[in-house]
């Protein structure tokens, strides 16, 4: 391949809108243009990534006995009805019609569409485990696509599902598929950390995320400096706080106006005291009634535990008109002193170690002081409801304490059930002639996604250094003097020589100065180059430089294609 004919498009300068590592060096090295917010085209450089992220996946896959299948992006609303996510689904989809008005959707996951297709062919045990893949475009509608490739609108996922006879079979297609995306990941050189995760709109248990550590990702996790423990937010466990204290006594709930005290700042300002001394009061919509969710002042709730321990999917904060029409006060003044008793409580354990709480007096422009826990009110249980934080202690050894770090989310594995087979009919006959739903896993990689961790992983000041594993081409051989014809035939042998021994080659042969030669090829992130010039053609030396580490070895012609192979495996 020759850079005379080839289309990469490099940039001396990132636009002002890409803010992150990956996104200012896939433009500036003619890999991704941008057509809209969240929507990019991907140029022959960073196709030729993708398709080497893609065959490493699709070869392992194949390696852990998954089949490959192309399904459509079009999906019918009636699907998605059936397994109730049609409303439910975050962020919501993108949604289309035909002439005709039957509504579609554009599939931002296909556990609806490969359900069916399954149940429409399996009736049997006998054609169970299978596992089934597909590499395909997906659609979002993402509110606000940030950070190149890494929250788009429409992006390319590896999307693999299980169906097994019983819960034995899935626990076995899941550790295969879980084994190979850690073949996946080492050989494309991405470091990752697995943690404990939530499902999410997906449904399903046993969850695990495969996150690369990095300061431009856009989730947080929690990892124990002790035990090693690791999760996302939306399930850390910190450590549960001391045992509930004694309530007994004091002399009970004081009322205490507070005008246009709505925020905790402001409640704090006006009776001075500090947020670990009130409890938040937030109202919630669930399974057609009402929950208030307490959480210390100074805490976050998190919504994934609520909604995990009240077992369901449905649940949605309270409308200002339900808060004034439930607590008889306006946002900002609930409380749990009083409630009607068809509002079911729900404290978070921080809350029982508390002792003479400040908390909203269900009325306007007022608080209660001094309101002890389990006397003035009596919460239905106490369960972990907060959101972790940098320094809690970890609730798996209580010894260490759970250290957050930004991370960018690259697969994830979990196991499905019978959510979507019992809903869409994926039923087979056992062994004892008993018809049994399918038991699914399902199983992600953010294939797309991955081109912009591995940058993120692997750059410098000078550009992008992609292992080889991944790289556009393995090797680039600049040629200084393309005029030249005695270093252009050397040139172009070598890169003949490197090709037949199974390396991928760029001969750089423009008209172009020698230091935009080598800018260039720091900013693409060649593994390898290989510098030809006139003095080559006197001396019969070639220059090897290795990208990662700048080592630079000077061989002989006839060497330079054994010491490429031994410099990029090493």
């Amino acid at each position: 391949m020759k850079a005379s004919q080839y289309y990469f498009p490099t940039l001396r300068q990132a636009p002002a809108e890409a803010e992150i590592p990956s996104h200012r060096l896939l433009l500036r090295g003619g890999f991704i243009r941008p057509l809209s917010a969240g929507i990019f085209s991907f140029l022959p450089l960073g196709l030729r990534v993708l398709r080497k992220v893609e065959n490493v996946i699709r070869e392992e896959m194949g390696a852990a006995g998954a089949l490959e299948v192309f399904l459509p992006v079009l999906h019918p609303r009636e699907l998605w009805e059936r397994t109730g996510r049609w409303d439910s689904f975050q962020p919501t989809p993108l949604r289309t019609q035909d002439r005709n008005e039957r509504v579609f959707l554009l599939g931002p996951t296909h556990e609806e569409v490969i359900t069916d297709l399954v149940a429409r062919d399996l009736t049997s045990y006998k054609q169970v485990p299978l596992t089934l893949y597909q590499i395909q475009t997906k659609f979002r509608d993402e509110i606000r696509p940030r950070g190149g490739l890494i929250r788009v609108k429409e992006f390319t996922m590896k999307d693999a599902y299980s169906f097994d006879l019983n819960r034995e079979g899935l626990d076995h297609s899941y550790q295969a598929m879980y084994d190979a995306y850690v073949r996946i990941f080492q050989r494309l050189e991405l470091p990752v950390v697995v943690v404990e995760a939530e499902a999410g709109s997906m449904g399903g248990h046993d969850t695990r995320e495969f996150m690369v550590l990095n300061e431009s990702g856009e989730d947080t996790i929690f990892i124990c400096d002790t035990c090693g423990y690791s999760a996302n937010v939306e399930c850390a466990q910190p450590a549960a706080p001391p045992g509930a204290r004694s309530h007994d006594s004091g002399d009970g709930p004081q009322l205490a106006q507070t005008p246009n005290a709505r925020t905790i700042d402001q409640v704090c300002a006006q009776l001075k005291t500090t947020p670990d001394r009130l409890i938040k009061t937030l109202l919630y919509r669930a399974d057609g009634g009402f929950v208030a969710a307490l959480i210390r002042g100074d805490r976050d709730l998190n919504e994934f535990k609520l909604r995990g321990y009240l077992g369901t999917e449905q649940l949605t904060m309270a409308t200002p008109e339900e808060i004034l029409q439930v607590t008889g006060a306006p946002v900002g003044f609930s409380g749990p002193v009083g409630l009607p008793e068809e509002v079911r409580i729900v404290a978070d354990c921080e809350i029982q170690a508390m002792a003479e709480a400040v908390v909203g007096a269900n009325r306007a422009d007022a608080h209660l002081l001094g309101v002890r826990v389990g006397v003035d009110f009596q919460p239905a249980e106490y369960v972990d409801l907060r959101e972790a934080r940098h320094g809690d202690p970890c609730g798996k050894c209580s010894r260490g304490t759970l250290q957050a770090h930004r991370a960018i989310e690259v697969g994830h594995v979990f196991k499905l059930g019978t959510k979507y087979s019992a809903a869409l009919d994926a039923i087979v006959d056992d062994e004892q002639g008993q018809q049994q739903p399918l038991v699914m896993g399902c199983y992600g990689i953010g294939v797309s996604r991955i081109v912009a961790a591995l940058v993120e992983a692997h750059h410098d000041d000078n550009g992008i250094s992609w292992p080889a594993t991944a790289a556009p081409f393995q090797v680039a051989v600049l040629l200084l003097d393309p005029d030249q014809p005695e270093p252009r035939a050397i040139a172009e042998k070598l890169v003949a020589a490197l090709e037949a021994a199974g390396l991928e080659a760029i001969l750089d042969d423009r008209a172009e100065r020698p230091g935009v030669k080598f800018k260039d090829a720091d900013l693409i992130g060649y593994p390898l180059r290989a510098v030809i010039g006139r003095r080559t053609a006197e001396s019969g030396e070639i220059e090897l430089r290795r990208r990662r580490d700048a080592q630079e070895q000077v061989v002989s012609a006839d060497q330079a294609v054994g010491t490429a192979r031994a410099m990029l495996a090493s």
